[in-house]
């Protein structure tokens, strides 16, 4: 079969797996069998003549080819889509939404949601912007976003005082984590007794709170010993045993192979609340549905601690 003759089918299943990173997420966003989507991969690459895909143990990667058919695949598909929404007599939406965002949301969460409301509505384009909770507010008070992904630490007060308040939807509200190095004598069971943490390395953010990424239930004074603005390097930092570091649980998936997260018990239950923010008023439906696609995909993250 030449390349010319794959089917839409296939395309619609590699863009996926090209979007979710696994085999087995593609199949559970589709409804498929990870069979049948092994399945269909391998006549997309047998008609392409060579590898579209790089399996590894934390997924997958787009070879070179991979990467341009995925980009020709998007076009065909966004375009197929078109014309059965105008035989259909649907209209084109199309509107831009502008979306803040806190930072450890843009590791998982944030490209799923954008994945998803890429595929359901591709007429909606998104423009977004990291920054802290003031910055994001600011930025919603001036007009200069439309929505806000913010995270929130008991006793989960206001993100500022002016009036009108804003309106705040309550996403997910999870268990704090700490992430271990995976050969550290803490990753051995399934929990960390708060006790267990005294005496720790701990590396820490440096937003001006150094405390951040420390457990906030010890009772001693923390050693820190390494700061880190960037996810990727606390995490990389713990892998390489340098430290540990607390994470929340939507960080999961993307946490390196060689480190493990875990809740902890004993103490203070340490909670932490994923809100979507906005101006008073009801949303615009394009930024209505960006909010439902951030919902589905905190509530939905496919996310397992281990």
């Amino acid at each position: 079969m030449s390349f010319g003759g794959v089917s839409l089918t296939a395309l619609r299943v590699f863009r996926e797996v090209a979007d979710r990173g696994t085999l087995t997420a593609a199949a559970t966003a589709l409804g498929y069998t990870q069979s049948a989507v092994s399945r269909q991969i391998a006549a997309l690459e047998k008609a392409a003549g060579m590898p579209l895909l790089q399996r590894r143990h934390d997924g997958v990667r787009l070879t070179p080819a991979g990467q341009m058919v995925a980009r020709r695949a998007a076009s065909v598909i966004d375009q197929i889509d078109a014309t059965a929404r105008e035989l259909a007599g649907i209209p084109e939406e199309c509107a831009t939404v502008r979306l803040g965002w806190f930072a450890s949301a843009g590791a998982s969460l944030l490209p799923h949601a954008l994945s998803d409301l890429r595929r359901t509505h591709p007429g909606i384009t998104v423009l977004t912007r990291e920054g802290s909770t003031p910055a994001l507010v600011r930025a919603l008070r001036a007009g200069t976003i439309d929505l806000a992904l913010l995270s929130s630490v008991p006793p989960y007060r206001p993100p500022d005082t002016e009036s009108p308040a804003l309106q705040l939807h309550i996403l997910t509200e999870r268990t704090l984590l700490v992430a271990v190095p995976a050969e550290h004598p803490l990753a051995r069971g399934d929990y960390i007794d708060v006790a267990d943490l005294h005496g720790q390395r701990w590396i820490a953010g440096s937003t001006g709170d150094t405390t951040m990424g420390v457990w906030p239930g010890i009772d001693e004074r923390p050693e820190i010993a390494h700061t880190a603005r960037d996810w990727l390097a606390k995490l990389q930092l713990v892998a390489a045993g340098f430290g540990i570091t607390t994470i929340p649980a939507l960080m999961v998936p993307s946490l390196p192979p060689a480190v493990r997260a875990l809740p902890v018990r004993g103490g203070a239950t340490e909670s932490r609340r994923m809100l979507v923010a906005h101006l008073p008023g009801p949303l615009p439906a394009p930024a209505a549905r960006l909010a439902e696609a951030l919902r589905t995909a905190a509530v939905h993250p496919d996310v397992s601690i281990s």
